[in-house]
């Protein structure tokens, strides 16, 4: 199933379901997707694929975490534990995260792939990774290994 049509019966199962937060978040994804394909049409580009849509669901989540950090900080508990309910939904929309193990040895292949010699080429394997792991990858973490592997190299 596509992640598009997900979506819609996503939103049909809360709404039957009365699950107002559920509810709330997918139209909140929905939402900035919507966004995101009239921005794309205004370049004259194509709507959004599954692989920029899953890109899109991972900047949602980092906004939410930042935003919790924020709110604890803030002597505001309840809005963090929103923030972290609806990372919660978003992260449903997700494939299963790599580990830090799976994380370093796709990091050592996309290294020999690309034949990156050095730091000067992070952007290369980084590109590389998230052509093969988009929403499957936490690319910040991904960005710690790829520096530490290629600084052992060059």
């Amino acid at each position: 199933m596509q992640l598009r049509e997900r979506f819609t019966a996503e939103m049909k199962e809360a709404m039957k379901a009365g699950d107002k937060a559920r509810l709330a978040t997918v139209r909140m994804i929905q939402a900035a997707l919507k966004d995101k394909d009239i921005e794309a049409r205004g370049l004259g580009k194509d709507p959004a694929s599954d692989e920029e849509i899953l890109s899109l669901l991972q900047k949602m989540i980092k906004q939410r975490n930042e935003s919790a950090a924020v709110y604890e900080q803030g002597g505001r508990p309840e809005l963090a534990q929103n923030e972290r309910a609806e990372i919660g939904i978003i992260e449903s929309f997700l494939p299963k995260q790599m580990d830090e193990t799976e994380m370093k040895a796709a990091v050592e292949a996309a290294i020999l792939e690309t034949g990156a010699a050095g730091p000067k080429d992070m952007g290369r394997v980084i590109g590389a990774l998230k052509g093969t792991f988009a929403g499957r990858m936490d690319f910040g973490k991904a960005s710690g290994l790829v520096k530490a592997a290629l600084a052992a190299k060059g």
